[in-house]
């Protein structure tokens, strides 16, 4: 097999340190957390004593300042485990990355360094029961008001919505104006009029909370305001590429973790006088699907290296996205196959597995607006190369 080139015995240390992290404060007490549809703010506490949260955040705000590979394993580690309970990945790469690329130094220094000791949740407050992949769409409405903003509105399907101190959230500060009329703020949970919703019930992340939100003229100071008023749209649009990015690295962990445990399974389990792993059936759907696993690790790698190199684009995100979400589902549906009924039982992982899987292809952006990005761009290439 090929070996992987991108990570140094640094990021291997912190590898084995992850997994023990994982080892020893998450796996003992994950199936109660499902019960609860909740981690405990202890485990992030500890999580931050460990390092493992903003790994890339600048020393001056508390964090390592390490590159983008610490984040990276911590992704992947949580993702190989099959723990989805903690949102530590809506944390790290998209608040913190909202705060630390727009914010201001008064912003990053209320906000960044208690994240990093994980004594702050962060939250990205985008979506809507009316609007999801059409960010323009949103209606949450945030009306000037002397030196304030007054914010009304609503906002579902956020990760980390029972836990999270600060959001990141998108408003609409010009109604008439299109994309052009969103603003983002941040919006400190325990301000008047800020209410947590249910905590939803999902097909899977069953220990992830996620909520519904609503915001009754919640009062913010202008300087709660992330980037400048009416650039919402474009800040947004600007760390889509690192979301996609981060979704193919998951799941391309999750596929490469439900192949091998199903190795496992079938070279141990017996039917017909033979094990599973004996039939030629099982030799060569595994193979079909690690192959797939192995072309798509390559390429998620070469775009791990293109964005640490400020290079990866948005349509190569896209194609990550696409692929990587789309195999994660085949994989953990055709291994839970392989196990037969015992796959179907939650006590093993692949049925976690196969029931967290299913949001992959919708949340970052759906596998059609990835369809839509791609496809656009091959014909704006075309046209390109033949004008008039």
């Amino acid at each position: 097999m090929l070996k992987r080139k991108l990570f140094g015995p640094e990021h291997d240390a912190f590898r084995d340190t992850v997994r023990k992290f994982i080892a020893r404060e998450i796996a003992p007490h994950h199936a109660q957390w499902e019960r609860d549809m909740v981690v405990p703010r202890e485990l992030w506490r500890k999580a931050g004593a460990a390092g493992m949260l903003c790994c890339t955040v600048p020393e001056e705000y508390g964090g390592l300042g390490a590159d983008y590979l610490f984040d990276v394993v911590v992704f992947e580690e949580m993702a190989r485990s099959g723990f989805s309970g903690p949102g530590f990945m809506i944390h790290c790469d998209l608040v913190a990355t909202y705060i630390r690329s727009f914010g201001t130094d008064a912003q990053k220094q209320q906000w960044l360094p208690k994240m990093v000791a994980g004594e702050a949740i962060g939250a990205l407050g985008m979506t809507e029961p009316h609007a999801g992949s059409d960010l323009k769409a949103i209606r949450t409405k945030a009306v000037r008001d002397g030196d304030d903003f007054v914010i009304s509105g609503q906002k579902v399907f956020i990760s980390n919505g029972q836990l999270c101190d600060v959001i990141v959230l998108a408003t609409k500060t010009d109604s008439t104006a299109g994309a052009k009329g969103v603003t983002l703020f941040l919006v400190d949970t325990s301000l008047p009029g800020f209410r947590r919703g249910r905590n939803l019930h999902k097909l899977g992340m069953k220990a992830q909370d996620t909520s519904e939100l609503f915001f009754d003229e919640v009062r913010v100071p202008a300087s709660a305001m992330l980037g400048e008023e009416g650039q919402g749209f474009q800040l947004m649009m600007t760390k889509l590429a690192q979301e996609r990015l981060a979704q193919a690295i998951r799941s391309a962990a999750v596929a490469e973790a439900a192949i091998e445990w199903t190795i496992d399974y079938t070279a141990n389990r017996k039917a017909f006088g033979h094990t599973i792993a004996d039939f030629q059936n099982t030799q060569f759907k595994l193979a079909e699907l690690k192959t797939e696993a192995v072309v798509g690790r390559e390429f998620t790698d070469r775009c791990i290296t293109a964005f640490m190199q400020g290079e990866l684009d948005a349509v190569d995100a896209a194609m990550a996205k696409m692929w990587l979400t789309n195999l994660h589902c085949k994989v953990v549906d055709e291994c839970l196959q392989l196990f037969g009924g015992w796959g179907y039982m939650w006590e093993y992982p692949i049925a976690r597995a196969y029931a967290d899987a299913r949001i992959v292809k919708i949340a970052g952006g759906s596998i059609e607006v990835m369809k839509h990005i791609i496809g656009r761009q091959l014909f704006a290439d075309y046209r390109a190369r033949h004008p008039g």
